[in-house]
């Protein structure tokens, strides 16, 4: 059987642009995209902890460096510059290979600078 696991994420992103007159997608910074392991092309959902809205759509590369997170399209009436959102990719594999994985988790700070990096999420105490 395979299961669909997080593969990474890239944890309270600050949005730095809304357009909504850009063809569709969400433009990532390419360090950031390298960073997290997300393919240009590939499908990602997106949390946004602002307003709760939850959306999927495909990452395009933005110019490394520029910390830019652009939702655009549709999707850019989910989204306002300044919104907090978290991007993840998920995968399918087998339940042997999810007993091996780990995700690679990515955490930026307001200006969209990786603040830390890791494998696991700690169990939520009660």
């Amino acid at each position: 059987m395979d299961l669909t696991v997080l593969k990474c994420k890239l944890h309270r992103a600050c949005v730095t642009h809304s357009e909504v007159d850009y063809e569709g997608s969400c433009a990532i910074d390419e360090a950031l995209l390298q960073c997290a392991g997300i393919r240009e092309y590939e499908q990602i959902q997106i949390y946004n902890v602002t307003n709760g809205e939850r959306f999927t759509t495909y990452a395009i590369r933005a110019e490394a460096g520029s910390r830019v997170i652009s939702v655009n399209g549709a999707a850019a009436h989910r989204a306002a510059p300044g919104d907090r959102v978290i991007i993840c990719a998920y995968a399918s594999m087998s339940e042997a290979q999810v007993d091996q994985f780990k995700p690679t988790l990515v955490y930026l700070n307001e200006h969209n600078r990786v603040i830390r990096t890791g494998d696991a999420i700690p169990a939520q105490a009660a």
